[in-house]
């Protein structure tokens, strides 16, 4: 806490200017780099006040930091891009350094260009086209673009082994044009190497249409050949089509986003050109220190600001992000046209963002098994609520009554993230006329424990987290039904928002802990608080029921087929009771009705016993 306290007074001295703040460890080594628009509110927010896990973890790691004050928010924003690139902070997001996108390189200097597989674009003179999706994926589109027009793929360097041997069997085959063979046409060479990079610019479209021109010409000259000839490399192209949608990622128009944390994070870029989705790239990534408007800014920066990586004119984000106006400097100012980001809110852009973020969500379940993501959830509730051991088994308690009467608990288990159906438990309260939810609360706690000290096994074992659906009072309830009994078990309330969904966590002092920020943590504690309430429901009905069907199974008439169209029909035993002679008659016959409505209604039999008969007419004599 001293050390703490330490950093806490010296960010409190801080100016409140833009910057760039440097987080040391013991050894000195940066372990996480950001900017802040006010350095002091920044810095001294990481030493005081509750975190996220991972935000704690690297706090607790910080023996000192330094700060760089800088001119602007814009110029923090290069030096906070420039100091992660170079000491590659261990707590800041890190895209992978080689992505596995290759680019492919044409130089048409040289006197036969030849599409060759880059790792990265430089600045050699030669063109780049890319990005594409891997090794195989940027060999399949040189082949196929080679094979369309005839181009070589062999391993004869022209115009050195022009004539000096026999031409390959690709030749035969038709697949190239045989340019080893003396007298091929260099400029006609030329020609096909400028077609292939059009097709690479996505121009596939105008090239067809400028061929057909050519080709109708041909044939009205009555150059049936050549007229062949371009029908033929038509055909191929058009072949490419489906390929263009790939080939054109490079040149999108527009990017969608998509980040979704789960067991995972994923962040997707979709690549979209006149509407088209033409690609995507997408990158797991451990669970970030920042929040996720400050991860996806911290994304799309090293992701676009990457070398040889090439930026759209439009980038539309998932979420709202501060200093828009300087990344789209930042990012216009490396791809040397301006780009626009973007946070749509309807339309067909909102609905590129929607697909951007479903196919991070998907990439996270297709590349973790149920029982990563179900583990990795439980690493990180565990870290949130610093819990000593991983919580691989949690029950969780709930009330359920109907005024004063039926009051029950019910008790689920889940273990390693799921329910374990055959340990759940049911409490009908005891000796308890009120309804008290705290008092219902600690008796079914205290039952379930003390059968567990008593040595029943059907309560056995005990649980690494115990949740109490409720707020900071019920959970001090449980906790003292716990302490009675010497047991140390965590203990957590849930509680709900006002539309009777699961917020956050809660302690016995009333101290909150967000879990909305992992969605997989958020949707576990919501289904465990769900499974709960719906045992605990189903018992008091089970109960109702069963006391519906005592009073109705002990009038005459009425057997198992006759109740159960009474219950079907009128729905609960305070609607049969309230049913008038006619009501009932709609589901029974006469006879029957007048035996319900007798057993509900006998003070009207008493009143028509003692009714006395109606007086004789005087005598007139």
């Amino acid at each position: 806490m001293d050390r703490v306290h330490e950093l806490l007074e010296k960010a409190n001295k801080l100016p409140l200017l833009p910057g760039v703040y440097i987080m040391l460890d013991e050894k000195g080594e940066v372990i996480y780099v950001g900017k802040a628009k006010k350095l002091k509110n920044r810095v001294s927010s990481y030493f005081h006040g509750d975190h996220l896990p991972k935000v704690a973890a690297m706090v607790d790691k910080v023996a000192d930091f330094q700060v760089i004050v800088a001119n602007s928010e814009f110029e923090a924003l290069v030096l906070e891009n420039s100091l992660i690139k170079r000491h590659k902070p261990h707590y800041n997001i890190l895209l992978k350094d080689d992505k596995g996108y290759p680019f492919i390189r044409m130089d048409r200097h040289r006197p036969y260009p030849r599409m060759e597989i880059a790792a990265r674009a430089q600045k050699d003179g030669a063109e780049y086209y890319g990005p594409f999706g891997g090794r195989s994926r940027t060999r399949e589109i040189i082949d196929a673009i080679n094979k369309a027009l005839l181009l070589p793929d062999c391993s004869r360097v022209f115009p050195r082994d022009i004539g000096k041997d026999r031409p390959c069997l690709n030749y035969h085959m038709q697949k190239c044009a045989g340019w080893c063979l003396p007298g091929s046409d260099e400029a006609d060479y030329r020609i096909r190497v400028e077609q292939a990079a059009r097709i690479l610019d996505g121009k596939s479209e105008e090239l067809i249409t400028e061929l057909r021109t050519e080709m109708e010409g041909a044939a009205e000259t009555l150059r049936f050949e050549r007229a062949a000839e371009l029908r033929d490399r038509i055909r191929a192209i058009e072949g490419l089509q489906n390929r263009q949608r790939v080939i054109a990622t490079a040149f999108a128009d527009t990017d969608a986003v998509g980040f979704r944390r789960g067991a995972w994070s994923c962040f997707t870029v979709l690549h979209f050109v006149g509407g088209d989705l033409v690609g995507k790239d997408a990158e797991m990534l451990e669970e970030p220190l920042e929040e996720d408007s400050e991860a996806v800014a911290e994304l799309i920066r090293q992701y676009y600001l990457a070398d040889g990586n090439t930026q759209p004119a439009t980038i539309l984000l998932p979420c709202e992000i501060d200093g828009r106006e300087d990344l789209e400097k930042l990012i216009g100012e490396q791809a040397g046209h301006r780009v626009r980001i973007e946070i749509p809110q309807r339309g067909d852009r909102m609905r590129q963002i929607e697909r951007a973020q479903l196919n991070a969500q998907e990439e996270i379940l297709r590349q973790t098994s149920a029982e990563q993501r179900r583990s990795k959830t439980l690493e990180w509730l565990q870290k949130a609520l610093k819990l000593e051991s991983l919580p691989r088994r949690i029950e969780a308690f709930d009330i359920s009554n109907l005024g004063s009467s039926g009051i029950v608990a019910g008790m689920t288990v889940f273990q390693d993230g799921k329910p374990l159906k055959k340990d759940y438990r049911r409490f009908r309260m005891r000796d308890q006329e009120l309804q008290d939810d705290y008092a219902s609360m600690y008796q079914a706690v205290s039952r379930r424990f003390q059968r567990y000290l008593d040595g029943d096994q059907k309560f056995s074992p005990l649980p690494d987290l115990l949740l109490i659906d409720g707020g900071a009072a019920h959970t001090a309830t449980a906790i003292r039904a716990l302490q009675e009994r010497s047991l140390q078990i965590p203990c957590f309330g849930m509680v709900k928002d006002d539309r009777h969904r699961t917020r956050a966590l809660i302690t016995a002092s009333g101290e909150e802990i967000g879990i909305s920020g992992n969605q997989a943590v958020f949707s576990l504690i919501g289904n465990i608080q769900e499974e709960t309430h719906n045992s605990a429901i189903s018992y008091q009905k089970k109960l109702r029921n069963e006391s519906y069907a005592s009073v109705l199974d002990r009038i005459n008439g009425i057997g198992p087929k006759r109740k159960n169209e009474l219950l079907h029909h009128f729905r609960t035993l305070k609607a049969i009771r309230e049913a008038s002679l006619e009501e009932l008659d709609v589901v029974l016959p006469r006879n029957a009705s007048e035996a319900v409505y007798r057993a509900f209604h006998p003070e009207q039999e008493e009143e028509k016993e003692c009714e006395l008969p109606p007086a004789l007419p005087a005598d007139g004599n």
